[in-house]
């Protein structure tokens, strides 16, 4: 074993230059198992490669572009599909996210940022390119966090973030992009009609950026063309412009009703029309290619059904597929479907289903999938804002069939907690969970409120007192799992990144006879620092999520921030942070860290030099083998490796 960890109690270094406090770094084991087998097939989890659903260019369907981890970061992929030809576009040290195609297929339009900072320009190269010739799109726009992109044939309209607000830039026929909107608010560019004479805005003027509003602009003159707006309470989102040009139709995701459903928004009659869809969960959809029909996706409890709804007639049609998660469906000239599906057992496979009910794969991962792991078991559990969901998973060979959640076996167990918060976990395949199911944990995954998926007002309760919501939640799973005998009380870790990681560092001091392990990934351990520092973005949803800055509403900040409750800590405490986060930035978690020191507390930290995680495939199992070492050393497990 490969230990890094120097002696446990943080040190002092005279140097003015840095940071006066020097944390303990937590161990990387070289290793997870003693097993070869078992070694191999949990990174295999992470390393094996992985695919999006192909983004297909507008005009030219032969043409995609995909994110893909094949040379151990993610990066993009050219797909030449004419020719069944798939190559790199992209190729930087920490990985590429954001790309897409210009409408003609002619160019490849990628975000550059600096070592995860997510500060940065759009680039822009010829399709079938390789690394290095990319260039500038407009390198007379000052760089800015990415707020929203569309690049048609003639027109690309791009909105940046800063700490002044939003600005937007618009180009036509490769001319000099000119300022078509600045504002202090949140807003990012949301759509661009298909003869490109219509740009949708969606922004926050009226000061919650949770809830969007939109407004249609003439790209040729900036006159406002139609404004739709379901504020206070309520958002909206364009999802695509009907494909055909000339037709100003818009699909429109909204929440009039207290869910995710949809509506169609005609820009040249003002007509708004909510389509009545007969499903439980909620809804999202694109538009088929003859924008007669649209492809719906509906969500429920976790996971996904696909639908094709007739938009003349109202008929809804069921179309099959596999128990499980569906993470994005594009439907192709000839009708056939593309879609990317997992389940917790099964790892994602990207599938066509063809006009006449077949189904199969589309394309398969080179070196082949990733090894699948244990299927997941639903739990609802009586809270005190409704039916909270959570999702059961344990070891193979351990307790009762899958199924079954009363247990006489209480097992060691890790609440992961969700990021967002407006995000939720699914019946979807996760590395991570199978990992700590390997090293023989259960692992129990709570939707709480502020979760998305369960309608408007569980995601919005959070704000009734923002992170103990959460939490209340989090411990009515836990009491009811620990009475079925599932979960042990003394050997109970909480988890997580991002929003996650925040639940759990305020957890481990507001709950600290609850849990024995805290594991925070890129947290907010100091809220009223972190709002200092973190990207304007960040603090507009803030500002919306407490109803004011610091300044205005300090004691809210102070209520939900983790460092007001560090002295409760007794669990050990690992935190994990990138270097170049701008959402949860290194400043506060120094701050924390420095707290922790004070008071001579069990803890450890560990620093990858990224921002809010990495897409480095080694260096995402780097941090799950220190996550889990660490857990099973504070427990008191014995050594999986001898």
């Amino acid at each position: 074993m490969n230990s890094n960890t120097d002696d446990p109690a943080a040190t002092e270094t005279d140097d003015p230059g840095v940071h006066h406090v020097v944390h303990p770094v937590a161990a990387v084991p070289d290793r997870l198992f003693e097993d070869e087998g078992a070694e191999r097939r949990w990174q295999q989890r992470f390393s094996a490669t992985r695919l999006s659903l192909a983004d297909p260019a507008r005009d030219v369907p032969a043409r995609a572009v995909y994110l893909s981890n094949e040379n151990g970061r993610y990066e993009l992929y050219y797909w030449d599909i004419a020719t069944d030809s798939r190559t790199v576009a992209t190729d930087r040290p920490d990985g590429t996210a954001h790309g897409t195609l210009s409408a003609d297929g002619a160019d490849l339009l990628w975000f550059e940022d600096n070592d995860g900072d997510e500060f940065g320009r759009w680039q822009r190269q010829p399709f079938g390119s390789g690394p290095g010739s990319a260039t500038a799109s407009m390198p007379s726009v000052e760089p800015g966090y990415p707020a929203g992109l569309e690049a048609g044939r003639n027109v690309v309209i791009a909105g940046f973030a800063d700490d002044d607000g939003t600005r937007i830039h618009l180009s036509v026929a490769g001319a000099d992009p000119t300022v078509v909107y600045r504002n202090t608010n949140d807003g990012s560019v949301d759509g661009l009609s298909y003869d490109e004479t219509i740009w949708l805005l969606a922004h926050s003027e009226h000061g919650d950026s949770r809830y969007p509003a939109l407004r249609a602009i003439s790209v040729a003159d900036g006159r406002v063309l139609g404004e739709l707006d379901d504020t206070p309470g309520k958002g909206l989102g364009a999802i695509g412009f009907a494909p055909i040009p000339g037709d100003t139709r818009v699909l429109v995701g909204h929440e009039r009703q207290g869910r995710d459903q949809l509506l169609i928004w005609d820009i040249t009659t003002g007509g708004v029309t909510e389509l009545d869809i007969d499903l439980p969960g909620d809804i999202s959809g694109d538009f088929y290619p003859d924008a007669r029909s649209l492809l719906i996706l509906h969500t429920s409890a976790g996971r996904t059904s696909m639908h094709r709804y007739d938009l003349a007639t109202g008929e809804l049609t069921d179309l099959p597929a596999a128990t499980g998660v569906i993470s994005g469906a594009v439907v192709r000239p000839d009708g056939a479907i593309w879609y990317r599906w997992s389940s917790s057992s099964a790892p994602g496979q990207l599938r066509v289903l063809a006009t006449d009910g077949t189904d199969c794969t589309l394309l398969l991962p080179p070196g082949g999938a990733a090894p699948g792991s244990e299927p997941v078991t639903e739990v609802w559990v009586p809270g005190a804002g409704g039916r909270i969901h959570a999702f059961l998973a344990r070891p193979a060979g351990w307790g009762p069939p899958a199924g079954a959640e009363h247990s006489n076996t209480a097992l060691p167990t890790v609440f992961f907690v969700h990021g967002g918060p407006a995000a939720a976990d699914e019946d979807a395949y996760d590395a991570t969970r199978a990992a700590w199911l390997d090293a023989g944990f259960a692992v129990v995954n709570v939707n709480y409120r502020g979760s998305t998926g369960y309608g408007s007002a569980w995601r919005d309760a959070l704000t009734q007192r923002v992170g103990h919501t959460e939490l209340a939640d989090i411990a009515a799973v836990h009491d009811h799992l620990v009475g079925a005998g599932v979960v042990d009380p003394g050997r109970s870790v909480l988890a997580g990144y991002s929003w996650g990681g925040f639940l759990t560092l305020l957890g481990v001091g507001t709950q600290p006879s609850r849990w024995a392990v805290g594991i925070g990934g890129v947290p907010v351990a100091d809220y009223l620092q972190a709002y200092e520092d973190e990207m304007e973005p960040l603090r507009a949803y803030d500002r919306a999520l407490f109803g004011g800055s610091p300044e205005e509403v300090p004691l809210a900040y102070a209520d939900s921030s983790p460092l007001t409750y560090v002295d409760h800590v007794v669990a050990p405490v690992l935190i994990l942070a990138g270097e170049n986060d701008p959402r949860c930035p290194i400043r506060q978690i120094d701050t924390y860290l420095d707290a922790l020191a004070a008071r001579g507390a069990t803890y450890a930290q560990y620093r990858y030099d990224a921002g809010h995680g990495s897409m480095v495939v080694q260096e995402r199992i780097r941090q799950v083998a220190c996550e889990i070492l660490y857990a099973r050393t504070a427990l008191g497990l014995p050594a999986l490796v001898s």
